[in-house]
């Protein structure tokens, strides 16, 4: 019979997955990457329950673990010199679906938050995708929530920059109906 507090814990841990989810998304850039991480960092945590503290953020906790594991990976990969591939369009053909123009910046957007540094991508998806407070994400990222808030506002400023970078439409006038 399973432990009721360990029960609990993973019911918790199960109904976050969607955070998770979306969290490896925005670090990896592809679902197939998202899902493997989300996977890794499950076995991770459950091999390491013991280290989680009753009485702090369940979600606090796996959003590092995470983060360390894609680290981890970004290691792994650099030693191996190869790197992951960009996004298949049909991982987001449900942004698709909507139109023309918000599917277009939802990719402007997707990858000028890929090219941010990751110390930027990582404070940029906790608090404006994930929601959490600066506060929070210091405590997930174990810095000064000074250094929260500059690496987010740097990351907006480059979001905005590039946004403003885009070619912008040619208005053309019809010359011929005079």
């Amino acid at each position: 019979m399973i432990d009721p507090k360990y029960r609990e814990i993973v019911d918790q841990l199960t109904a976050l997955q969607p955070r998770f989810r979306r969290f490896a998304y925005g670090l990896t850039g592809s679902m197939d990457q998202a899902d493997d991480l989300v996977q890794n960092a499950y076995e991770r945590a459950f091999t390491r329950l013991h280290q989680w503290k009753p009485g702090t953020r369940l979600d606090s906790w796996m959003f590092r673990i995470i983060q360390t594991v894609h680290l981890n990976g970004i290691d792994a990969s650099r030693v191996r010199q190869r790197y992951a591939s960009d996004v298949d369009p049909a991982d987001v053909q449900a942004h698709r679906q909507s139109s023309p123009e918000s599917s277009l910046q939802f990719e402007q957007v997707r990858k000028l938050v890929a090219q941010l540094p990751e110390d930027q991508r990582v404070v940029l998806l906790l608090v404006a995708v994930e929601g959490v407070s600066y506060k929070e994400a210091s405590e997930i990222l174990n810095v000064p929530i000074g250094t929260v808030t500059s690496r987010i506002a740097r990351a907006r400023s480059a979001l905005v920059s590039g946004l403003d970078e885009r070619p912008k439409p040619k208005l053309v006038s019809d010359n011929t109906a005079k």
